[in-house]
């Protein structure tokens, strides 16, 4: 059983895209829907949307009151739950304080890429840090070619990338959060 809370994070600025450079990605309808019925289906508390542009967020808000309210809450109940924890920031600042207002903990940031960085932590590790321990975990998940090294550095822990035994790593977002989510949240059935 595990005692810790936790919530994910999409988000779309800073990011790189294949040139290194720092820029903002667009919300996709196909992150919003996979990655809700995965938030949803391992128990995360809440999965936030992040982006920076009040065009974005209207997009965002179009999608979820067509899931929440319109014909497709109607058409599709199960789509209706998986958006029910979906939560609009325009900031990670402003995530952060909406689960330390809804917690009553500042929450502990934990950062997803496909490249190794000096201070990565194993899935056995985290996993066990979250069943074990009564905290609040973010878990954070970027587009475009990932988040940028500076908040990267900024996070308390940085997941290990996933390996899959092949020389190719380029998951997207959606795959890489089912994944990340299984092997934290799901249970405990390797060496059983």
């Amino acid at each position: 059983m595990r005692k810790s809370r936790v919530y994910l994070a999409l988000l779309h600025y800073p990011m790189y895209n294949k040139r290194r450079e720092i820029i903002t990605t667009s919300i996709t309808n196909l992150d919003l829907h996979d990655i809700s019925r995965s938030a949803r289906t391992y128990g995360a508390e809440g999965f936030f949307v992040v982006h920076p542009s009040e065009n974005q967020q209207g997009l965002l808000q179009e999608i979820m009151g067509y899931w929440q309210q319109g014909y497709g809450a109607q058409y599709n109940p199960d789509r209706e739950q998986a958006f029910s924890i979906i939560k609009p920031a325009q900031s990670l600042a402003q995530v952060m304080a909406g689960i330390e207002k809804e917690s009553g903990h500042r929450p502990l940031t934990v950062a997803t890429h496909a490249r190794v960085y000096p201070r990565t932590t194993s899935y056995y590790k985290m996993k066990k840090k979250m069943q074990e321990e009564e905290q609040v975990f973010l878990l954070l998940f970027g587009t475009g070619w990932g988040m940028s090294q500076e908040l990267m550095e900024e996070c308390d822990y940085i997941l290990e990338p996933i390996q899959a035994g092949s020389d190719y790593n380029h998951l997207s977002v959606r795959s890489a959060v089912s994944i990340i989510l299984d092997r934290l949240l799901g249970e405990c059935w390797f060496g059983q």
